[in-house]
């Protein structure tokens, strides 16, 4: 064999002043993919979409120090709440509008004159036209007094955390008598007639008081001999007291801040916000594990059937076909039914999506593998005897990667969808304590939302983004491994 000696080359170096096109590195093809994808405006305002509502989700715990199990019934149903440092006043401050008589709109107004006006829940009233006047209310303050059972350790802790903290919880109980209209509402403090109007003593008789916002009232107190308000009444014999509380101090007393609630409560009384964000954790957990579970199974799967062919093929399409034909809803029902208890509502509903979400994934691998098993780069890599296995995944399954990627970024809004529904009709329920999903807070205010529409928003206005989002994101991919738009 001819060898031409070493000696006959000699090195040449590249002169300055020569006119040569700089060098650049070459760019893989999910290089760029990429770079078409964030490209796009509406796949960057899409993935700024899905970005801040997963951090929504995930700083909501963090920022708002209240359990996620704590449940209020005074508190439920209400609109947004964010307080200032004075914890009585608030920039949002939760305000709904209601129509009220006289002794409605009395009732509101004692409540500001029995605890010292500062926590009166009036925001602003209407004209009187005869027979009452609209009245914009502070709905967390409108709960004003109500009536608490305690322990005599807890009567204990609160007049010692008055003390301390210079704020008022205990106010003085209310006779059950002839001047009382309702035993039942703590807020009736004051002398009324039996029509429930505020009275006053004037020239030795009980007249209807003159209803103003600095109206005289007359209290109905329980006092002892000496005529001081008595503010505990003991109850059974465990030592414990029925005391009358502002409710907005007991709860600070009790929870250790203001009743604020940055989108409002359930209709249980929970943190609205707390919920959603344990609802969008919920869905993006759900949706993602079954995209990335139905990848791995499809691809496994429609690899195997592309590559080989023949009877594995034929056999594995026949389990397709039947699997395909079982609908889905019956599947999830089933499992909700017969799992739910023994392995919980959130792996069985994951059961139910992967035992067929994978046949489409399978599809699309099986025909990449169609198409591509007898190129002249894989008879190449036979003849020299590189392994079946090799061959499936190092030469054939990264042509597939472009189209299984966006195909798993569409399967998710279709999960978030489909859980959303399934919850929504009480076929999952994931509405328990400590968790939840927006399908289910959907369901909580179909039947109540015309009145309190903000149990309504705040989940339909996620779900509607993450919907769209995601779509958005799956659409661009396409497009992204698409090489047509190569260079656009």
């Amino acid at each position: 064999m001819f060898k031409i000696p070493k000696e006959l080359f000699e090195r040449i170096g590249i002169s300055a002043d020569v006119d040569a096109p700089p060098l650049s590195r070459s760019r893989g093809y999910f290089s760029e993919a990429l770079g078409r994808f964030l490209k796009l405006a509406s796949a960057r305002v899409a993935l700024g979409v899905i970005v801040a509502i997963s951090l929504f989700s995930l700083l909501v715990p963090v920022l708002v120090r209240r359990s996620d199990a704590l449940m209020d019934p005074y508190y439920a149903k209400l609109p947004p709440r964010i307080s200032v440092a004075d914890h009585s006043r608030a920039v949002v401050r939760g305000g709904v509008s209601r129509y009220l008589g006289d002794v409605g709109f009395t009732r509101l107004l004692a409540i500001g004159i029995g605890s010292d006006i500062s926590y009166s829940p009036i925001i602003g009233t209407g004209v009187y036209d005869g027979r009452g006047r609209t009245v914009r209310v502070d709905s967390y303050l409108e709960v004003g007094f109500v009536y608490k059972s305690v322990s005599a350790a807890e009567y204990e802790d609160i007049l010692t955390w008055e003390s301390m903290s210079g704020t008022r919880v205990l106010y003085p109980m209310v006779e059950d008598n002839g001047f009382n209209r309702d035993v039942s509402d703590a807020n009736f403090w004051y002398k009324t007639d039996s029509d429930g109007y505020a009275v006053v003593m004037t020239e030795g008789d009980y007249r209807r008081a003159e209803i103003s916002e600095s109206m005289h009232i007359e209290d109905n107190y329980m006092r002892d001999g000496e005529g001081e308000p008595i503010y505990a009444l003991p109850v059974g014999g465990d030592g414990g007291y029925r005391v009358r509380v502002l409710y907005y101090n007991y709860y600070l007393y009790k929870n250790g801040m203001a009743p604020d609630y940055i989108l409002g409560t359930d209709s249980q009384g929970y943190d609205l916000a707390l919920r959603v964000a344990g609802g969008i954790r919920v869905s993006l957990l759900l949706a993602f594990s079954v995209s990335l579970i139905n990848l791995v199974i499809g691809a496994l799967v429609g690899a195997v059937e592309g590559y080989y062919g023949g009877a594995v093929d034929l056999a594995i399409e026949r389990v397709t076909d039947v699997l395909s034909g079982v609908p889905f809803i019956v599947v999830a029902t089933l499992f909700q039914i017969y799992l739910s208890d023994s392995v919980g509502a959130i792996p069985s509903l994951l059961f139910a999506f992967v035992l067929t979400g994978w046949l489409g994934t399978a599809n699309r691998v099986r025909g990449q593998f169609f198409r591509y098993k007898n190129s002249e780069y894989v008879l190449a890599a036979k003849t020299m005897g590189v392994s079946d296995r090799r061959i499936m995944w190092r030469h054939i399954f990264p042509n597939t990667l472009g189209t299984l990627i966006t195909a798993s970024a569409l399967i998710i809004p279709g999960v978030i969808f489909t859980e959303s529904m399934l919850s929504f009709l009480g076929i999952v329920n994931l509405g328990a304590e400590g968790m939840t999903s927006l399908g289910a807070l959907l369901s909580d205010a179909s039947g109540i939302w015309m009145n309190y529409p903000h149990l309504m928003i705040a989940p339909g206005v996620i779900i509607s983004l993450l919907m769209i989002s995601f779509n958005v994101i799956g659409n661009c991919l396409r497009d992204a491994f698409n090489p047509a738009t190569k260079g656009g």
